[in-house]
This record gives C-alpha cells, sequence and structure tokens, in this order.
C-alpha cells in the first residue's frame, strides 16, 4: 500500500499462492474486491497492462463511502489475503485509433493512467487532460508528468484552485480532430459535461467510464411483471421495488454479479425477448441500450412485458 495523494492510496495484490496465475487484463479493465466486511467493491487497474502476477488499484478514501474505500483505507493492510474478481473490461481503448485523447477527474486518473502507459508502450499518439480539484489530491501526478515529458505526450493539468474555476471541456478540447478517439474518467458532472462537449464538437468516439449509475434506486416499477428464464426454464415474479437480480436468487437462480449498482458488467446478461426496458445502468451506451440485446439486471427493470433472458 502507498500514499498517493491526499486522500488516495494505491494497493498492490500479488497471487497468494505459488500456484495461481493472474489472468492478463488490458487497459481499462478493473478488478473487484470481496472485503472482509462482506461488501464487493470493483476498483480500476493502474499499472501497465503488460505487468504479470501484479494487479494494482488506486482507491479515494471517499467522504460519502458506503464501507468499502473506508475499509480499505482504515483496515486493509499489508499481507493480508482477498478473493478478488478476474478482470472485466467495459471501457475497452481502441489501440488502433490515429490519435487518443484522455480526460480524467481526479480518482478518475486510474484506468486513464493505465491507457496513457498503453499508448506509450505500443507507439500511438495520445495526449492527455488530467483534472483535479488540487495538486495535492492528484495521484500519480508526478509520474504521468515524467513519462509524458521522456515520450514528447502533450499533458495539461488543470487544478480547479489554481485555474479558479472547473475545466471547460468544450474549449479545452476544441480542435483535436473528429477522427480521434476521446476517453473520460471521473465524477458525474465531469462526465456529462465531456459527453455534451464532445456532441457539440462533433466527436463521434467518446467513451466514458462511471463511478456509480446515474440511477441506483431500486427499479421504479409500477406493476409485477414476469421473467422468462430460457436456459433454467423458471418463470420468476418480480415485484415493485424489487431487483431482477434479487428476484433471480430468491428464485433460486445464481446469476453472476457484484455491484448492485450497474457499474461493474458482472451481472450483464443477454436479452432473447423484450418488450421495454428501463435501463438504468451506467455502462451500456444510449445506442446500446436501445438495441436491448443485454440487461444488467441489478439495476433495470421491465416496463413492459415479454421479458426473456438467456439465464
Amino acid at each position: 500500500m502507498r500514499y498517493e495523494a491526499d486522500g488516495i492510496v494505491s494497493v498492490e495484490f500479488r497471487p497468494a499462492s505459488p500456484d495461481v496465475d493472474f489472468p492478463a487484463f488490458e487497459a481499462g479493465s478493473h478488478i473487484d474486491l470481496h472485503l472482509p466486511n462482506g461488501l464487493v467493491r470493483s476498483y480500476s487497474l493502474c499499472n501497465p497492462s503488460s505487468d504479470r502476477q501484479r494487479y494494482v488499484v488506486g482507491v479515494l478514501n471517499d467522504r460519502k463511502s458506503r464501507g468499502g474505500s473506508r475499509y480499505v483505507h482504515q483496515q486493509l493492510r499489508v499481507g493480508m489475503t482477498l478473493p478478488i474478481s478476474a478482470p472485466r473490461n467495459n471501457f475497452k481503448l481502441e489501440e488502433g485509433a490515429e490519435r487518443s485523447v484522455l480526460v480524467a477527474g481526479g480518482i478518475g486518473v486510474t484506468p486513464i493512467w493505465c491507457m496513457l502507459q498503453r499508448l506509450v508502450a505500443i507507439g500511438k499518439p495520445v495526449e492527455m487532460l488530467y483534472c483535479a480539484r488540487t495538486r495535492k489530491e492528484a495521484a500519480f501526478c508526478e509520474a504521468i508528468g515524467a513519462l509524458a515529458a521522456e515520450k514528447g505526450v502533450q499533458l495539461t493539468r488543470h487544478f480547479d484552485d489554481e485555474k479558479g474555476t472547473p475545466p471547460k471541456l468544450a474549449e479545452l478540447l476544441a480542435g483535436k480532430g473528429a477522427e480521434s478517439h476521446y476517453y473520460c474518467c471521473g465524477p458525474t458532472p465531469m462526465l456529462d459535461s465531456f459527453e455534451k462537449a464532445c456532441e457539440q464538437l462533433g466527436y463521434p468516439h467518446a467513451h466514458i467510464e462511471r463511478f456509480a449509475a446515474v440511477h441506483v434506486e431500486a427499479p421504479a416499477a409500477t406493476a409485477t411483471y414476469i421473467v422468462e428464464c430460457a436456459k433454467s426454464g423458471k418463470s420468476v415474479e418480480v415485484p415493485p421495488g424489487k431487483s431482477i437480480l434479487d428476484s433471480l436468487i430468491d428464485a433460486g437462480l445464481n446469476p453472476d454479479h457484484s455491484c448492485k449498482e450497474g457499474v461493474c458488467g458482472a451481472c450483464e446478461t443477454r436479452v432473447i425477448e423484450a418488450g421495454e426496458i428501463d435501463h438504468r445502468d451506467g455502462i451500456l451506451t444510449k445506442a446500446e441500450q436501445a438495441a436491448n440485446k443485454t440487461i444488467m439486471i441489478c439495476v433495470s427493470a421491465c416496463k413492459r412485458g415479454p421479458l426473456v433472458l438467456d439465464i
């Protein structure tokens, strides 16, 4: 464990026994930590994706913590053993892009730092915008600056307290080309601003990763509906105020899941037949949600049936 910035530590994981091999991972991936207090939390990998047998995550001691980040900061210690998931990637880097523009906000720097290292390693054109409230709260700032200076990467830093204003992304991203791919990870207001800026500037290749889903409350269904489970042959009732995931678990099924907030992707399930789905996740794009090919069963609901899932 290392101090990285005010309120931020990095945690490095190694296999607990010599017969265990960590799966390889891609830039933008995250892992789930199964904490001893019963919580499961997802964190982005920030070390180079070329590393083997080493996963590193950055954890902010969130003032609004519901027990995950607080546990990591206050109770997790070197030498403890944790179950973790294999890496998953909902924030894929397009390595064949003509140019990449990386935008980080606060602790959102973790996957962006991993992407920067990967793009530099494979010799792809890249530039980065790093935003934080203060310089003291900017994790990995020195390492990022050193790599950028060594490899000639354009790096723009924006610290709100020094500039006197939040970043104006439409201005900062202007003129960087519609062919470039744009990536942003940070707090919700910044992601909203990023998406709006990319739309205004006519940038079609905009990618984001959220810390939390836009809607994390229980699905607001007004009536009970039926979920048909094609593989298991079960028909499961989902009452108002209850998630599909919890209803399936109560019916004796064991679907993959983790965060229960629609941001980790563990519970993504293929839709075989859908009436009208109320997508509430923070992963699928608007186009993917409209296609109704998959659903995050922990937060999304069915407004109008039938809903047939590949489960």
